[in-house]
């Protein structure tokens, strides 16, 4: 559910403020919002601050783990600091000889201070690269000596007694020659490979760095809060967002600290943040919210639970195999063994367990392992499958693939059309104060209507009765739409009513693509199956199609976890919340607190 916010004004003295926003920091309840922006010369240079441990952070996060240094905590974001400075100049310098090298290489190895000699004795020494189609002649008195050639180019050296010009790409004399620049590459590489070291020597300090940056971010935080205060006079004030069940809080510190406030309901002008807390069951699917960076507006619906039970049945047909399902389910077990203790891992790791469990009971059903045909399971496996979703019939003792494909996409629209009746009943049910929930009522008959529609023109099913039911019940709800769109003035949704029901009868077909990319991995595993079958598991043959197995069902795998970022969520977030009118812009609640305490 999302927790009921109410607004605060909190005022203070000028001598108060840093002990306002300390205790403030130690309550961590409001959600502050800034009066004006946060600006000035001090926050500016804490922000440039973090951004300086930040970086360090980063560069050692990419090491592998060592022991701690025990190095002072500001001399080592120093030290890392000054090694990245030394590695951007090796790096560079490096690059700038890699091009040289590659630059005059053609030319082969000589001393340029020979040329130079040359040139300081009256004679012009030149180097050219000449194309070997349409080669230019050289001019009068200038003898051309071939050093080299490739494909495409003469590489030659140009001498004559005085100055002359020849129409030809002249290169540059080396500095050095091509042996001391290999040279001056290889301690360049020395040079880094040294870096490096240094780096990976102080990555056991990842830690006690995690804490600085901590300690700088909570630095920053607290700056923009101060000075993002109003201020009138000899008092300052604050403004922000609380939890109704911490008001106590707030209440019992203003009496001790001798603060003046206001509390007020959240209006529907005011951006509150949004704070879910959800019943220990529904928590799973926060880590996926997590993820995408998403969380419902203050106002709207907290779908969260709706939301864990369908992606787990998308998940369950967008995989559709039992056999990844076990395996998935080990591996969770075995991140929850790694993981114990970290309560932070727990929640996607929970709902992983939820979803692989969903795959198991569909694969079982649908008699799908690792794309093995049904009839080569073993007979408890078979015994197990669904007549229904396997087109199965009793009286051929057969098996119609083309049946059990109608038959599951007949479930997918069932889905579909439950998945949108739930957003629309929610909201009618919010709604039955007003003529609003008339325009919901008319979104569930007239997605009933389309559903058969949908049965119909897909799969061929015919329509249990008379058209001119359907018809009916599908004109009753967009009359009911209207009557709802009339009463609350919004004449545009008029205008866009016919687009609207065109959208709802796509938003059910939407959901065959649980069929099409169930059945698509399905297809990609029984593929590389029949390519291991054709190679034989006897002798050196059996270690190619070993390796074919595995690439191809961890290549499937792959697919199928892209499958549920595209289209699992997308169900979820687009065409159901589209339905319950949630679109996912709300504010997540970050009340005022410190985030790290510096470990010794």
């Amino acid at each position: 559910m999302i927790v009921k916010m109410k607004k605060l004004t909190l005022l203070c003295t000028r001598a108060q403020q840093e002990q306002t926003l300390n205790k403030l920091r130690e309550l961590k309840v409001v959600h502050v919002q800034h009066v004006k922006a946060p600006e000035g010369h001090e926050l500016e240079q804490a922000r440039n601050h973090l951004q300086y441990i930040q970086r360090a952070q980063e560069v050692l996060t990419a090491r592998p783990d060592t022991d701690p240094t025990g190095k002072d905590p500001d001399r080592l974001v120093d030290t890392v600091w000054k090694l990245l400075h030394k590695e951007k100049e090796l790096k560079e310098s490096l690059q700038s000889l890699q091009h040289e090298e590659e630059r005059i290489a053609p030319f082969g190895d000589f001393d340029p201070r020979k040329l130079q000699k040359l040139n300081n004795e009256g004679l012009v020494a030149k180097l050219y690269a000449l194309p070997i189609k349409d080669t230019p002649e050289a001019p009068e008195g200038v003898s051309i000596s071939e050093i080299n050639r490739d494909k495409n180019t003469i590489y030659a050296l140009a001498v004559a007694r005085e100055a002359f010009t020849f129409a030809a790409h002249e290169v540059r004399i080396p500095d050095q020659s091509l042996v001391e620049i290999k040279h001056h590459i290889e301690e360049k590489t020395k040079a880094l490979e040294a870096t490096e070291a240094e780096f990976q020597k102080y990555a056991g300090d990842k830690k006690l760095v995690d804490d600085i940056a901590g300690k700088a971010s909570d630095a920053v935080r607290y700056l923009e809060v101060q000075s993002g205060m109003g201020a009138d006079s000899a008092v300052v004030y604050l403004k922000g967002f609380y939890p109704v069940d911490r008001e106590s809080d707030i209440e019992a510190a203003a009496k001790d600290y001798g603060w003046g406030y206001t509390l007020e309901e959240v209006t529907s002008e005011d951006d509150a943040p949004t704070l879910l807390r959800n019943p220990k069951w529904v928590k799973p699917i926060q880590a996926v919210l997590d993820v995408i960076g998403v969380v419902p507006g203050y106002k709207e619906l907290d779908v969260s639970a709706v939301f864990l039970i369908f992606l787990s049945i998308f998940f369950a047909f967008l995989i559709g195999d039992a056999g990844y399902g076990l395996l998935f389910i080990a591996l969770t077990l075995f991140g929850k063994f790694k993981t114990k203790g970290n309560e932070a891992a727990q929640p996607g790791l929970n709902l992983m367990l939820i979803m692989s469990t969903c795959c198991v009971i569909f694969g079982a059903l649908t008699g799908n392992y690792f794309g093995i045909p049904t009839e080569s399971l073993p007979s408890p496996l078979q015994a197990i499958t669904s007549d229904f979703m396997t087109g199965f019939s009793k009286q051929t003792g057969l098996r119609n693939a083309d049946v059990a494909a109608n038959n599951i996409m007949f479930i997918c629209f069932v889905i579909g059309a439950v998945h949108i009746t739930i957003a629309h009943v929610w909201n009618f049910i919010r709604k039955i104060n007003s003529l609003a929930c008339l325009g919901d009522l008319g979104w569930i008959l007239t997605t009933w209507s389309l559903f058969f529609l949908v049965l119909n023109m897909v799969i061929g099913t015919p329509i249990p009765f008379a058209t001119s039911i359907l018809y009916s019940v599908l004109g009753t709800g967009a009359g009911l739409i209207l009557i709802s769109i009339l009463t609350q003035k919004d004449y545009f949704g008029v205008v866009t009513l016919a687009l609207d029901l065109i959208n709802n009868f796509v938003d059910i077909i939407s959901y065959v693509r649980l069929y099409a990319v169930g059945a698509a991995s399905l297809a990609i595993a029984v593929a590389f199956n029949e390519m291991a079958i054709g190679i034989g598991f006897k002798g050196i043959g059996a270690i190619g199609a070993a390796f074919i197995l595995f690439l191809g069902h961890g290549l499937n795998i792959i697919l199928c976890a892209m499958g549920i970022l595209v289209h699992g969520i997308r169900l979820n977030t687009l065409e159901f919340s589209g339905h319950a009118g949630v679109e996912w812009g709300g504010i997540h609640y970050n009340p005022f607190k410190k985030k790290t305490t510096l470990t010794n």
